[in-house]
């Protein structure tokens, strides 16, 4: 069936693909753009950096169970409303981050400011409400290739800002960026949602359809462990490169950037070649690329080259790999239950998010003075491998039982 003609600023057809975009992209600047800042912030709190580094990992918990409830909701009462309301939110939870006065009111005020994942969940169901499975993944891939530009900016953007007007211009800059993104949504984004005479707790109860499905596990947890190498890199590297390279704010924010270099390209491939080689192809051939950066990177350092781009620059291939895995897993989730593709889309991002909450915890607590880069290292080589593993778990599944176009109760 062919697509209704898309018009800017227009909600009565389907939303812009920019507009998709940016729905996506304001998570995931709200994760990153102080990453920069966590060692000027914990001074200024007079807290140690493991505490500081809590609000990366808080905020991904926060994310994890509110991607519970989103896709329910919004499968319920659709996903203008939910959006709407959710960035509405959000301005106020980044008004008391810049005004914290303590830790403990910036921390709480940060776990609030999670409700902005509503924007990465649903730019995602949106794709799936517009176009059928087997575009889905190629769609994404473009969505999130535009996506990865914000990441790539953020933390060079929140460092220059850090520098030039303090860490609380970061969240000025989310202030702005939100009220943008609430404007456009109000004027582009119509209801892609068919509607559902299913009661909100109804839409609750469907979940053991989804949970009992062997597909739907692999590919979110292909998303999952595939992610966990890049969590865990966003908890760590601010301690690597402060500690252990001494870089200031915006050569760390610079450096940092690289990974989203990666992620990028990997999204690229994903809108090119997806529909052609398949969404398994896509994710077996990702995890072996992101396994590799880990590897890269300690036997440069084992060799003793200790410079910013033997860490930051294997780290691209971390960022390529996910590019390639994250789009075509999401668009599996989705399509395991098509009716379901809200919730599917909250329950697989809350297991990725909750997990990369976990990981990022794990690599703030273990980076201490004297450790290096190591720990952070081997914690993304094992999670990689994890996702190798993961993709390969389905692509046993589709040999006994055929692909999903065949079989759509997966």
């Amino acid at each position: 069936m062919p697509q209704p003609k898309v018009r800017f600023l227009d909600r009565t057809t389907p939303p812009h693909v920019l507009t998709l975009v940016l729905l996506a992209g304001l998570p995931a600047l709200t994760m990153n753009i102080f990453l920069p800042s966590l060692p000027q912030m914990a001074a200024h709190f007079a807290t140690d950096y493991g505490v500081m580094q809590l609000s990366v990992a808080a905020y991904l918990a926060v994310n994890a169970v509110l991607q519970l409830m989103i896709g329910p909701i919004s499968d319920r009462y659709g996903r203008r409303p939910v959006l709407l309301i959710s960035t509405a939110l959000f301005l106020v939870a980044t008004l008391g981050c810049m005004l914290a006065p303590t830790i403990e009111v910036f921390m709480a005020f940060r776990m609030a400011q999670a409700v902005i994942v509503t924007g990465m969940v649903l730019s995602r169901a949106v794709v799936r409400d517009m176009v059928a499975d087997s575009q889905a993944a190629s769609m994404i891939g473009y969505v999130t290739m535009g996506m990865a530009l914000v990441p790539m900016i953020g933390p060079t953007i929140g460092g220059v800002l850090d520098e030039i007007w303090g860490w609380q211009s970061t969240f000025a800059a989310l202030v702005v960026a939100g009220l943008g993104v609430l404007a456009l949504v109000w004027a582009d984004l119509g209801e892609t949602a068919a509607p559902r005479d299913v009661s909100l707790l109804g839409q609750f109860r469907q979940y053991p359809e989804l949970v009992r499905s062997r597909r739907f596990w692999g590919y979110a947890l292909t998303a999952a462990f595939s992610s966990g190498a890049f969590f865990a890199y966003l908890g760590g590297a601010p301690f690597v490169g402060s500690h252990v390279f001494g870089l200031s704010p915006s050569t760390l924010g610079l450096y940092f950037g690289i990974v989203a270099v990666g992620y990028m390209g990997g999204n690229f491939l994903s809108g090119r070649y997806s529909v052609r080689v398949g969404i398994n192809g896509m994710i077996f051939w990702g995890t072996l690329i992101a396994l590799v950066a880990p590897g890269v990177s300690m036997a440069l350092f084992g060799l003793g080259l200790m410079h910013p781009l033997a860490f930051f620059g294997a780290m691209s291939l971390v960022g390529l790999g996910n590019g390639m895995v994250l789009p075509n897993a999401i668009a599996g989730t989705l399509s395991v239950r098509p009716h379901l593709a809200g919730t599917a889309s909250g329950l697989g991002g809350a297991i990725m998010i909750g997990g990369g909450a976990a990981l990022s915890a794990l690599a703030g607590a273990l980076l201490k003075p004297g450790t290096g880069a190591w720990p952070l290292l081997i914690i993304m080589a094992a999670t990689s491998a994890a996702a190798v593993v993961a993709v390969l778990y389905v692509r046993w599944i589709d040999s006994r039982e055929g692909p999903i176009a065949s079989m759509p109760k997966g």
